[in-house]
C-alpha cells in the first residue's frame, strides 16, 4: 500500500503529526503504525487485590499504544525550555515555546478545558530555594492528570480515525530506503512512503538505534538518569504543589559536583510500575478528579549519567542496574529512608509500622545493593536539601522505591526541520534523544508536519 506519509509511532509526536498533516491539508493519505494496543485496548491488569505486581504482557500498556507512555502519566505539560529536551536548540527559542502553546491550545479544544495553568514565574519559593543552593526552574505547567489526558486522547483519536490509517499491534522491523521513498517493513507485509517519521519514544530506544545503524544515520552518545522515586504525606510539599504543582528543582552536589533533580512531581497521586523492554521499573501517576486523590505526593529524585568514549551504550548501564532491583525484589523494591541512612533494609514489618501507607505494593529491601554508591549518596543529600524547603522530607518514613530510570535514545543528528541525512525522513519525539516530555514531542510532532507541508507546495 502506497501512502504520502506514513508515521511509526502513535505517542504525542506521531498524534500531533498526523493532527496537523491532515488539519492543512486533508486530502494526504496517511498511515500511524503502532506496536501497541488502541487507547480503549490499553489495559493494566495490576488492580492491587488479584494482580499487585507487574506479569510482563507481552505489549505493556502502560508504555505502549495509542498516545504513547504519556497516555497514563498525570498529563502535565511543561511549556518551558528549560528543560523537557532541547527542541528549541534546532528550531529556536521563541518557536519552539510558540509550539507548545500551540499544543496546549489543542488540549484545551479536545477536552482539556477547565484545566489550570501553573508558572513559577514570581514564585516566593524561587529565593527560598536559592538561600538553601537549591534551584527552581522557570517554567508554566499545564496540569490535565490522568483522567482527563484520557479524555483528551480519546477525543484526538475520534479526530483523526477517519482521516489516518491506524494500524495496532503492528511493531515495524525496519525501514528500507527506495529512490523516491522509504519501505516499512512489519509482520503484516510491506507499505511505501514518499516521507516518513518517526516517533518511537523512549521505549523504542533501542529499535532506533538499530534503524540508524543500517540507514548510516549519524549519532552521538546521550545520557541515562537513574534514581528512586520519593513517596510521603502530602501535606509535606503542600505549600509547593497547591501553588505550583509540579516543582522541577536542581542541586549540585557537594561531594560529586552532580546534578540530582526532581522529577514528575505527583501531588495526591500513586506510585506506579512501568514495564520497558521486560525491566520493571517505577513512575508516578495523579488525577484531576478529587475523588481519585491519595494522601501521598511523589516525585523522582533523578542524577544524569553522560559517558564519554569508549563507552557508549548508556541504556544498557541503566538496565544493568534495573535487573539488580529486579533480581533482588522480583520488581520494583521499596525502602525506609530512615533504613537506608541506617545500613539497614527494610522488612515489611517495618514498612507496615511507617506513618504513611505505600500506593504501590513493593518488595521491601536495601537500595545501597542497587545503586552505585555516588548516585546513592547524591540522592541521600538531596533529601537533607529539600527537608530545608520542604521539613519533613527526611522524616524516616519517607518512601524511596527503586528504581526509577529515564532511558533516553542515542541523539539522532537531524536538521533544523528535524530531518535526518535521508532527504524525507524524520525523527522526532522523545526517540530522537531532543525531546524528553510531552510538550516538546507535541511541539516536534507539529514542527515536522508543518515542514513537510512547505516541502510539498
Amino acid at each position: 500500500m502506497n501512502y504520502d506519509v506514513i508515521i511509526i509511532g502513535a505517542g504525542p509526536g506521531g498524534i500531533f503529526s498526523a493532527y496537523e498533516l491532515t488539519l492543512i491539508n486533508p486530502q494526504l493519505k496517511i498511515a500511524v503504525f503502532e506496536s501497541g494496543h488502541a487507547l480503549d485496548k490499553r489495559h493494566c491488569p495490576i488492580d492491587g487485590d488479584k494482580i499487585k505486581s507487574c506479569i510482563s504482557c507481552k505489549t505493556c500498556s502502560v508504555m505502549s499504544g495509542f498516545g504513547g507512555a504519556g497516555a497514563f502519566s498525570d498529563g502535565k505539560y511543561n511549556i518551558t525550555n528549560a528543560f523537557g529536551g532541547t527542541l528549541y536548540e534546532y528550531i529556536g527559542k521563541q518557536q519552539a515555546l510558540d509550539l507548545m502553546h500551540y499544543v496546549d491550545g489543542i488540549n484545551m479544544r479536545y477536552g482539556g478545558e477547565g484545566t489550570r495553568l501553573y508558572s513559577t514565574t514570581g514564585s516566593k519559593f524561587k529565593k527560598e530555594c536559592i538561600q538553601h543552593d537549591l534551584h527552581l526552574l522557570d517554567a508554566s505547567v499545564r496540569h490535565l492528570g490522568t483522567d482527563i489526558n484520557y479524555i483528551v486522547l480519546e477525543n484526538i483519536y475520534n479526530e483523526l480515525k477517519d482521516k489516518t490509517d491506524f494500524f495496532f499491534d503492528t511493531p515495524v522491523e525496519t525501514v528500507k530506503k527506495m529512490d523516491k521513498g522509504y519501505v516499512i517493513v512489519t509482520n503484516d507485509g510491506e507499505y511505501f512512503c514518499e516521507r516518513c517519521i518517526i516517533s518511537v519514544g523512549r521505549s523504542g530506544s533501542k529499535w532506533m538505534e538499530k534503524v540508524c545503524r543500517a540507514l548510516e544515520i549519524p549519532t552521538k552518545s546521550n545520557r541515562v538518569d537513574l534514581g528512586v522515586r520519593v513517596e510521603l504525606p502530602a501535606e509535606v510539599f503542600s505549600h509547593l504543589t497547591d501553588e505550583l504543582y509540579e516543582s522541577k528543582i536542581v542541586c549540585r552536589t557537594n561531594t560529586y559536583g552532580d546534578k540530582v533533580r526532581t522529577f514528575c512531581m505527583n501531588p495526591r497521586g500513586a506510585v506506579v510500575a512501568e514495564n520497558t523492554n521486560g525491566i520493571i521499573t517505577v513512575n508516578g501517576h495523579s488525577y484531576e478528579d478529587p475523588a481519585r486523590h491519595t494522601d501521598n505526593t511523589n516525585f523522582a529524585l533523578l542524577v544524569s549519567q553522560h559517558f564519554s568514549e569508549p563507552f557508549k551504550d548508556s541504556n544498557g548501564y541503566g538496565e544493568s542496574i534495573a535487573r539488580l532491583s529486579n533480581m533482588l525484589g522480583g520488581g520494583v523494591l521499596v525502602q525506609r529512608f530512615g533504613d537506608l541512612t541506617r545500613g539497614r533494609r527494610s522488612t515489611q514489618q517495618r514498612i507496615d509500622e511507617a506513618f504513611i501507607i505505600p500506593t504501590l505494593k513493593a518488595t521491601p529491601g536495601d537500595l545501597s545493593l542497587v545503586l552505585p554508591k555516588r548516585i546513592l549518596d547524591g540522592i541521600i543529600e538531596m533529601i537533607y536539601a529539600l527537608d530545608k524547603v520542604a521539613p519533613g522530607t527526611a522524616n524516616d518514613d519517607t518512601l524511596l522505591y527503586g528504581v526509577e530510570v529515564k532511558f533516553y535514545n542515542m541523539e539522532v543528528a537531524v536538521n533544523a526541520d528535524l530531518e535526518c541525512c535521508h532527504e524525507n525522513l524524520y525523527v522526532i519525539g522523545d526517540g530522537s534523544g531532543i525531546t524528553h516530555s510531552l510538550s516538546h514531542a507535541s511541539a516536534s510532532g507539529v514542527h515536522v508536519a508543518r515542514k513537510i507541508i512547505e516541502k510539498m507546495k
